[in-house]
């Protein structure tokens, strides 16, 4: 059975990132190069948004007994034939993983206008996401 309360707590604080997200990224990209600060929040706001989608994920197939994933892709993978969230999501998932994993391995090469992109195009994915869960939960809990 999936622990409910930790994927809520979880859902939470991912709300709580994109809020603080919404509220920090700059009208333009003009002004996003030339605001450091905001720049580093919007960068690290992402990562642990993109963290917190990972252990719902994790917390979703371990509870659901989904088997144990070898890799980290191995989550979306098990979550993809579980149906339990949609394919288009599960690749967006992918995506954001991947962008994630660039923000903390490559910090020095990060591409402004990606983090720019992703900051104020991207955000829906994570609410995509946040809703399918909940959708989710819903239906295994009944409220």
């Amino acid at each position: 059975m999936v622990d409910r309360d930790r994927v809520l707590a979880k859902i939470d604080a991912l709300d709580g990132y994109l809020k603080e997200l919404e509220q920090v990224v700059p009208g333009s990209f003009a002004e996003y190069l030339r605001n450091n600060e905001k720049r580093r929040a919007c960068e690290r706001l992402l990562q642990i948004s993109t963290e917190a989608v990972l252990d719902i994920c994790h917390l979703l197939v371990t509870g659901l007994r989904l088997g144990l994933p070898g890799e980290e892709d191995d989550v979306f993978e098990k979550l993809d034939q579980s149906k339990l969230l949609s394919s288009e999501l599960i690749a967006k998932l992918r995506s954001i993983k991947g962008f994630r994993n660039i923000l903390v391995h490559e910090y020095g090469g990060i591409d402004d206008s990606i983090v720019y992109k992703i900051a104020t195009g991207h955000v829906d994915d994570f609410k995509d996401f946040r809703r399918e869960v909940l959708a989710f939960l819903k239906q295994e809990h009944g409220n």
